[in-house]
């Protein structure tokens, strides 16, 4: 979810059986989605596993990034247990994979060194094949995969195996997790 998605009831979401969704928190180095706290505080309050994410782009400096993402998830009231995080990592800017693939082990090293949680990865089958994604087989990736069966994605190297699978992308996106809640929620957060 991001802010081009103004309107979601969550709670309708959950008794619909959603489990498990995540909200764009930030992107770049300079947008914070206006949306982001509504969306975050709404899947609290369902009891729907809540995730974040930063729209990655790596032409900017991936520290300030992180700390951006961090201070967006603080001012929405932060993480509680279980809560996800994610980069996505979907453009160049311009760089090269080999710059790019920096760039997200740099974000991703900051965010896990400062709260303690690995964040997904999402990305998507011909990015990660073309080196962008170099160094980040520890992380648990999520395969933007829309055009594979539910459950079924492609797994591009350096990752041996998935962890969520976006099979639908629009009108909302829709994912599967490879696994139980319990097991999805012990990838998140868990206060020290």
């Amino acid at each position: 979810m991001s802010d081009w998605h103004r309107t979601v009831d969550w709670a309708d979401h959950a008794e619909a059986g959603v489990a498990f969704a995540f909200a764009r928190a930030t992107e770049g180095g300079d947008v914070t989605d206006k949306l982001f706290e509504r969306h975050w505080n709404g899947m609290g309050e369902s009891r729907i596993v809540r995730g974040a994410y930063h729209c990655a782009r790596p032409e900017g400096d991936p520290i300030e990034q992180a700390r951006r993402f961090l201070a967006a998830i603080d001012a929405a009231g932060g993480l509680r247990a279980g809560d996800l995080v994610a980069l996505a990592l979907e453009t160049d800017g311009g760089l090269r994979p080999e710059q790019v693939a920096r760039h997200a082990r740099r974000w991703c090293h900051h965010v896990e060194r400062h709260v303690g949680v690995r964040p997904f990865v999402h990305t998507f089958q011909a990015f990660a094949r073309g080196g962008h994604c170099a160094g980040l087989g520890e992380y648990p990736l999520w395969i933007a995969a829309p055009e594979k069966p539910r459950g079924e994605p492609a797994v591009p190297p350096p990752w041996r195996d998935w962890a969520v699978h976006q099979y639908v992308h629009s009108p909302i996106d829709r994912n599967v997790f490879h696994g139980t809640r319990q097991e999805l929620t012990k990838l998140g957060f868990h206060p020290r």
